[in-house]
Formats: C-alpha cells, sequence, structure tokens
C-alpha cells in the first residue's frame, strides 16, 4: 500500500506561515519553527494593541484638550462637567481637533460653557 504524505497541504500550510514572517530579521523569516513561534508572538500584540490603541488614542485627546483648557484658565474635569450641563454632544477626539486647529472656536465653546 502507498504511504500518503499529505504534501500539498503541509506544503501550503508551511507556506502560509513563512508568508506571514515576511519582514521578520534572520531565521524568524527562514526557518519553520522560530518563524511559527514569531508569527503566534506577533498576533498576539497585534490584537492586544487593537485594543491598546483606542486607550492611547482617548489619552492624548483627554491631554490635548486639558492644555487648551488650561490656557483659558479652566480645568478639564469643570470644561467637561460644563459641556455635560450645557448640553453640548461633542466627544473628546472633534474637542481634542478643535482645541488643536480652531483655537478661537475653542475659546468661544469655554466661553460658552463658564457662562
Amino acid at each position: 500500500m502507498v504511504k500518503v504524505s499529505f504534501a500539498v497541504a503541509s506544503r501550503k500550510r508551511r507556506k502560509r506561515v513563512l508568508k506571514a514572517a515576511k519582514g521578520q530579521r534572520g531565521g524568524k523569516s527562514k526557518l519553520l519553527q522560530t518563524a511559527k513561534e514569531s508569527v503566534k508572538r506577533a498576533m498576539a500584540f497585534s490584537y492586544r494593541d487593537r485594543k491598546r490603541k483606542k486607550r492611547e488614542f482617548r489619552t492624548l485627546w483627554i491631554s490635548r484638550i486639558n492644555a487648551a483648557c488650561r490656557e483659558l484658565g479652566i480645568s478639564y474635569s469643570k470644561f467637561i462637567n460644563g459641556m455635560n450641563k450645557a448640553g453640548i454632544k461633542l466627544n473628546r477626539k472633534v474637542l481634542a481637533d478643535i482645541a488643536l486647529n480652531d483655537k478661537k472656536a475653542f475659546k468661544k465653546l469655554a466661553g460658552e460653557i463658564k457662562n
């Protein structure tokens, strides 16, 4: 009886791993075992960092809004509280963009919130 080697499937599996490891240095992109480890690790980091990215952007936006508020003599927490009381529905991403690119509009917004 003939021994079946599953050559096509195993070659496809190896090629998929090595293709995913492209760009790695040295044996990580050439040797199957190290490439497997490297790809597994990279996938874990990419999964984790897709979640982390959202947190990091939010902290960036908050720090930008805070800096713009401090220039106008108001704290970040009072600014956000005032926005909620005034019923202004702008998210932090938009607020940070306004604070960075349109100082006059942000100053007007802060003035409205102070009153």
